[in-house]
């Protein structure tokens, strides 16, 4: 596979999920508040809200992370019976995970072996990326958020700032992600290849787009770029 870079997800494709993050966040909440929820059933309700706010909150309408975070949480404990909760110190639990992340086993490994650029391309605020980054000492080509292009995947705008900022021709380029949703089905509207990488820890996935290829970890995307790969490309997707 001959290509000018590639784009990648950062949360839960280079690092673990938000799955402990997320849940130890509900935890704190359901012992504050005494909601008759357990952790793991707030985050599941916590979340298809907060995913529902993001595909609404892309140009005009835009919101950062951390305040998607802090909107969702509020109208949510809402729906609860929860009044005039503050969500700051819940979502700063949450800013801790972004900006501190562990790495999937794999990351390093495939960043010191991996023939061809890499532009990260992530649904967060650009800060805590860096933070990440710096943290764990990763250098990429370059780095694309929802926060500057004002855009959430799987809306095609944040791909197309990817493709202007770093030149790559859309033909050469393929986009690799953990979620079905937003990196696989925002590729496809963007008419960019894409690969799943399926990882067994994300809390749900509310996609059902189809993958051009699909990875078990980031060893796969190297292969296939190598000519390695006994991975065939799903030609009905």
């Amino acid at each position: 596979m001959e290509l000018d870079g590639v784009f990648l997800d950062m949360y839960g494709t280079l690092t673990t999920g938000d799955r402990r993050a997320v849940e130890t966040t509900c935890g704190r909440i359901v012992r504050d508040t005494g909601v008759s929820l357990s952790a793991e059933e707030l985050s599941v309700t916590w979340g298809e809200r907060f995913f529902r706010a993001l595909e609404a909150c892309s140009g005009d309408g835009f919101l950062t992370l951390f305040d998607v975070e802090c909107k969702t949480l509020v109208e949510t404990m809402a729906e609860l019976g929860v009044a005039n909760l503050d969500p700051i110190p819940y979502s700063r639990m949450l800013m801790d995970y972004w900006q501190n992340p562990e790495l999937q086993p794999d990351t390093l490994a495939f960043l010191a072996e991996f023939p061809c650029p890499v532009c990260i391309v992530s649904n967060a605020d650009r800060a805590d990326v860096e933070a990440a980054l710096a943290r764990h000492g990763i250098v990429v080509h370059d780095l694309v958020t929802s926060e500057e292009t004002r855009s959430y995947k799987p809306d095609v705008r944040i791909f197309e700032v990817a493709l202007e900022r770093t030149g790559w021709r859309r033909d050469r380029v393929i986009h690799v992600g953990d979620s079905l949703h937003s990196d696989v089905g925002g590729a496809i509207a963007a008419g960019i290849r894409n690969g799943w990488v399926n990882r067994a820890h994300r809390i749900h996935d509310i996609g059902t787009a189809e993958p051009d290829y699909e990875f078990e970890d980031l060893h796969g995307l190297t292969a296939l770029v190598k000519g390695e790969s006994t991975v065939e490309e799903n030609t009905e997707s």
